[in-house]
């Protein structure tokens, strides 16, 4: 009824301000003027517009005539709205969705469509059953290809076909490209090292070394740790040294990059038997640069018609690195000299007839001929538009490329990537769901190189896919084993993995993922920290969007020692699922499945604000340690903690004001829905630093990212006045972050 009543009062006010008339001028144009209301048409200077008290229109004057007309219409809408009202208050009640714990209906309709029954049990059940490993089957041989490097002719003929299944889908496709710079080995000139008169010609390279020829002192530098190069550094000088590190432990972006630090002059990786139960010719590929993308562009989309000054990454290595087989290490470690490790140690591997020595007598030359070649690559989208909210997108994504035959890495991923796409597609078509968000599937491109393809986008389309995309999942490597469960996830999406975790069975067991990895202590078994090569990476520390990645794997080891060779095929990855490939990558799909379908089906997104609250505190005590230390020692002066940790304050009590809000809102409302989520997909971009430049420190996420304004680098740092500085900003990006979450600026926490 108070609807009705205002609507008439709006109507009946709109007829009394103010009135527009299209009036012909000389030319024969038509133009629009503006009749004033009736209180200055009377001519009466004293009438003013109405509005604030202080403008007070005059009485009006009607006639008897009108005064009755007014009667009669406020008597028939009175009666329209208490038919209303009774029919509405006598319609059969419909059960809305609100919540992760919600069994009801799902909202989200076409006007005009009839509700559907389906609950959150009845839509999960559905795509569950969608997801078999029949199905994958099929799909894993038709992604099995022996060949899918970046930009090669194989990798279009994928992109085709990928983009060809979403159209027969019925869905509307479409391509992004990019041209970047990819480093490969010159085919005139190939990569070589001398050692004696021992020469070796490897055929296996590290992307976007620095090219170039040195000669040092070899020494054996274990994983290239920086715990593991102070050691060596206590026995043999490292500066001027070829470094020959075993490939595990860290990535050879930061196995180069300590090296530099140590003024080392080249790097080689090699794989050892201890680590890697590989044959000793295998041959290993990889990349070194320190970030994501094309590393020069920084910041900036590579398009064909980017003319900006090239701009090189920071991450780029100072010094040549190459990788070497096991046999070959096994010729250099024979020959190294030096003091021997100790038997003890984990310096020691299991190359046969090895004894691992520190080398630092024998001189060797690295010699590095990799070039740069300009590739065309197309990053392939398909999309389900949500039926409420259809600009918010979840976005599920997988690469394609990779250095050889990577069935582990690329085949499993775009297999459930696409499985994915068509349970979706198959489930809006004929079974009556609505989602109410958007849900975008991507396949990325150069993905081995550094996320290239899927951090060009994210460059390309950053003014935009900030403000839309609130979740992203990355299938790359999911299925790794079959025994254990991992994930690497923005704070944001713990809950929401927790949930999931208690729907989906182990493969192999009849008990749930949550239980089998621990129950209520699944975080320690289960979370990783997120790092710089991980392929969600970009998206949560350069585009501030709440990101994960997952696995399934062994027992005995978190990594795949296939990745990066010729080995990462079929018989490989069956090896270590029991041959069960297909239904180990069936769960997978159903794991990732079930966590789009909630952040599509709930009104209310499923990211949890509280659950950043405890990493923040553990941050800002690591900080707080440190400039106590420093302040007691006398290196630093008049600099106090306690305007961070008001700033943590702020952030919980922000926190705990959306969570009152939920409690305290009608979540059947899509319009408080739609604010409530709006403040929480604020969160994860205002931890994004706006102090740092994306060229200098692409990753500016204050607790996850990298550089000296992260908190921490601010817990590390030698440099007081850089301390000073970085602490400060740290305070107002958390303080920032803490105000961007209130609902309004009058509800913006001013203690600081």
């Amino acid at each position: 009824m108070d609807k009705i009543r205002s609507q008439f009062q709006r109507m009946m006010n709109s007829e009394r301000y103010s009135r527009f008339t299209l009036q012909p001028s000389e030319n024969g144009e038509r133009h629009a003027e503006v009749n004033l209301s009736d209180y200055a048409a009377e001519g009466d200077t004293a009438a003013e517009a109405p509005g604030s008290p202080s403008f007070r229109p005059a009485p009006l004057h009607h006639s008897r005539r009108t005064v009755a007309f007014v009667i009669l219409g406020t008597l028939m809408v009175f009666l329209g709205g208490y038919l209303v009202g009774f029919i509405s208050h006598h319609k059969p009640k419909v059960e809305s969705d609100c919540g992760p714990s919600s069994t009801d209906k799902i909202g989200g309709m076409d006007p005009g469509k009839p509700s559907p029954t389906l609950s959150w049990k009845d839509v999960s059940q559905l795509l569950t059953s969608k997801l078999s490993s029949e199905a994958f089957k099929k799909t894993l041989k038709d992604f099995d290809k022996q060949n899918r490097s970046a930009g090669s002719e194989e990798d279009m003929s994928l992109a085709n076909k990928i983009f060809d299944t979403f159209k027969t889908l019925g869905m509307t496709p479409w391509t992004d490209i990019h041209y970047v710079q990819l480093q490969t080995p010159d085919s005139q000139k190939p990569n070589t090292v001398y050692f004696g008169s021992d020469v070796i010609k490897p055929v296996g390279y590290l992307a976007y070394s620095k090219p170039g020829r040195v000669e040092g002192r070899l020494v054996y530098g274990n994983y290239g740790r920086q715990k593991d190069l102070d050691f060596v550094q206590g026995k043999v000088d490292l500066k001027g040294a070829v470094l020959l590190l075993r490939a595990g432990k860290i990535s050879f972006a930061q196995q180069v990059d300590n090296a530099a630090k140590m003024g080392a002059s080249a790097v080689l990786i090699y794989l050892d038997t201890e680590d890697y139960k590989l044959v000793t010719d295998t041959e290993l590929y990889g990349h070194v640069h320190l970030g994501s993308g094309d590393p020069y562009t920084t910041g900036f989309p590579s398009f064909n018609h980017t003319l900006f000054a090239p701009t090189e990454s920071a991450g780029l290595p100072k010094i040549p690195a190459q990788t070497i087989t096991a046999s070959s290490a096994t010729t250099l470690l024979m020959k190294i000299g030096g003091p021997e490790v100790e038997t003890n140690s984990d310096f020691k591997g299991e190359l046969k007839s090895v004894v691992y020595k520190l080398g630092g007598s024998q001189n060797i030359t690295v010699e590095v001929n990799n070039v740069l070649v300009n590739k065309e690559i197309h990053n392939v989208f398909g999309v389900i538009k949500g039926f409420t909210d259809p600009d918010r997108y979840v976005v599920l994504g997988a690469q394609r490329d990779a250095w050889g035959r990577g069935y582990t890495k690329a085949t499993v991923g775009t297999s459930v990537l696409i499985e994915l796409a068509k349970a979706f597609q198959e489930m809006v078509k004929k079974d009556n769901f609505r989602p109410r968000r958007s849900i975008i599937f991507a396949s990325w491109s150069a993905g081995e190189f550094g996320n290239v393809g899927a951090t060009e986008w994210l460059e390309g389309y950053m003014s935009s896919v900030d403000r839309s995309v609130f979740t992203y999942i990355n299938l790359d490597g999911a299925v790794m084993g079959q025994e254990r469960f991992i994930a690497s996830a923005s704070p944001l999406l713990y809950s929401l993995i927790e949930t999931t975790m208690k729907e989906v069975n182990m493969p192999r067991k009849s008990v749930s993922i949550y239980q089998a990895m621990g129950g209520s202590n699944w975080e320690s078994s289960v979370l990783r920290t997120m790092s710089v090569e991980d392929p969600a990476y970009p998206f949560l520390a350069f585009a501030g969007i709440p990101s994960m990645c997952f696995h399934f794997i062994q027992s005995n080891s978190e990594s795949y020692p296939y990745y990066g060779t010729g080995l990462d095929n079929m018989d490989h990855l069956n090896y270590r699922t029991s041959q069960r490939t297909s239904n180990v990558t069936a769960t997978a799909a159903r794991f990732a499945g079930l966590m789009v379908l909630r952040l599509v089906h709930d009104h209310l997104l499923g990211l949890d604000v509280s659950r950043y609250y405890g990493s923040i505190t553990k941050a800002v005590v690591q900080v707080y340690k440190r400039v106590n230390q420093l302040t007691q020692s006398g290196q630093l002066k008049d600099v106090s903690p306690n305007w961070l940790n008001r700033a943590r304050g702020s952030y919980k009590r922000a926190a705990d004001a959306i969570t009152s809000a939920i409690a305290n809102t009608d979540l059947t409302d899509n319009e408080s829905c739609r604010i409530l989520n709006d403040r929480i997909m604020k969160v994860e971009h205002s931890l994004l630093s706006p102090y740092v430049s994306v060229v200098e420190a692409p990753f500016r996420h204050l607790l996850l990212g990298r550089g000296p304004h992260t908190l921490a680098a601010i817990a590390e740092t030698q440099d007081m006045e850089k301390l000073r500085l970085h602490l400060a900003l740290a305070t107002w990006n958390l303080q920032g972050c803490a105000n961007a979450m209130a609902a309004n600026v009058r509800d913006i926490d001013d203690e600081i």
